[in-house]
Order: structure tokens, then sequence, then C-alpha cells
């Protein structure tokens, strides 16, 4: 997640001294916004590797008073109230972007022009386990989706928000609405939708969008027109806020 939504996010849907969660923290974007905001901030990740960097993180960017508030715990986010355990049922917000169920991988031209691949495949998915969720596609991915949001449902207090970021992507020339997915598996959760804001991921000039795709979106876009298919570029994440609701209520949903 880019620092300025994560800011804007918090900023927008907490207060200062409120618990903030981050149940797939990465490399602790949203934890360190959040406690430099003089929240309480916790990140649960589950691979070690992004848990170490997310801790490093926090200690360079951090200064003394906003360090204690923020924290990394290792751990699996469709577990999350046992993660969290006396801090469950108290969380004010809980922030998170997901996984977008598609291929993710670090560009490493160095690797490619020695004639590796271009995104080595120990970058790929956030992970070399084919169990971790970044992996997940078509119904697995949106069964484990449906577990984490019913996680993050238990811990937060009632009337807590959820707020997700997604990108809607393309496979197979078929684009995946990963934004009404998430409204779908969230209310399905027990929660309530509250609304949808637009994060752009393009520049403003003279009015028109400058988008900035990455070389494989432009490329796949490329080959799509070619087809005769009339594609454009996802220039933007969705911004999906819910509230939860009580026990009793999400019961009788």
């Amino acid at each position: 997640m880019l620092p300025e939504l994560a800011r804007r996010i918090v900023v927008e849907y907490s207060e200062a001294g409120q618990l903030v969660c981050d149940p797939m923290a990465g490399i602790g974007t949203t934890v360190l916004e959040a406690a430099a905001l003089g929240r309480r901030a916790v990140g649960i990740e589950l691979e070690a590797r992004w848990e170490k960097i997310a801790r490093a993180n926090l200690d360079h960017v951090l200064d003394a008073a906003s360090r204690p508030l923020a924290e990394i715990r290792r751990g699996d986010a469709r577990r999350l109230p046992a993660v969290l355990g006396d801090l469950a049922g108290n969380v004010d917000l809980v922030v998170t972007s997901p996984p977008y169920a598609c291929d993710v991988g670090n560009l490493d031209k160095s690797h490619w022009q020695s004639g590796g691949d271009l995104c080595p495949s120990a970058t790929r998915n956030y992970s070399t386990d084919r169990a971790n969720l970044g992996h997940a596609r078509g119904e697995r991915y949106r069964f484990a989706m449906a577990d984490i949001y019913a996680a993050c449902h238990a811990v937060l207090r009632p009337g807590g928000l959820l707020v997700t970021v997604t990108k809607n992507t393309r496979r197979s020339g078929r684009c995946l609405d990963l934004a009404a997915l998430t409204v779908c598996l969230a209310e399905r959760a027990g929660f309530s939708y509250l609304q949808h804001s637009v994060a752009l991921l393009a520049k403003v000039n003279d009015g028109d969008l400058a988008a900035r795709p990455s070389f494989f979106a432009l490329t796949q876009l490329r080959k799509a027109r070619a087809r005769g298919e009339p594609c454009h570029l996802v220039c933007h994440e969705d911004v999906l806020a819910f509230v939860a609701t009580s026990k009793e209520t999400a019961d009788a949903r």
C-alpha cells in the first residue's frame, strides 16, 4: 500500500489513541503510518521475511515516542482472534490490502540480463510456500478471504471499521472485479457496507489522466487492443469501508 494512502485512511477512519490493525501487514506500511499518527498499531504477518523487514522499517522510521505504539506479530490472518489475544474485540480500525489474486513479483533487471527470470521465483506471489494466500486463485482465494474477513469482524469492537484497498485485475483476458467480490465477502462476514472511494494511480494533467502502467499491463493492453477488445488500463485502487455490526445483527443476516 502506498504510504500516503495508508496515512489518509488512518486519518479519515480513526482517532488518536485508537487501536489499528493490519492482518496482512507485509512490510509494515499501515502500522508505521498509524503509529506516526498517534494510534496504537498492530500488524500481523505470516511470512518471516516480511515480518523482519516490517520490524526494520518501524525501527528505522519511527521516533522514540512513536515506536512503542507499533508492533508486528507473526501469525495467520485467518486466526486473527488467537494472534491478537486480549486485544481481540477492542480493535477500532482494520486496514488491509489483500493480495489481488494475480501474479506478483519483484522485477530484477540485472538477473534477467544475466540470463535469469525477470521476476525470480523466490520473489513471486509474496512467498515460495504455495499454501500462502498470494498463490491463491479462483475459489481458493474466495474461501480464504471469506475466512479473513470473518476473523476481522471477530476482533473489531461493535461499530469498528474495516477498510480494504484492492485493485481490479485482468487474467486470461477477463477482468476480475475484486471490489465487488470484496463487498460480497465482507457483507457475508457480518459487515455493513459504508462507502467506496477511488485512489488514483495516475497524474491529473490538464483535466486528463496520465496513467503510469507497468510494462506488463501496457503489453497486455496492446495485445488486447490488437485483438479488437475494448480494454482500458486500470489506473485506480478501490478503497472500501465497512462497519462491524453486532453479533446478533450479523447472525440475523
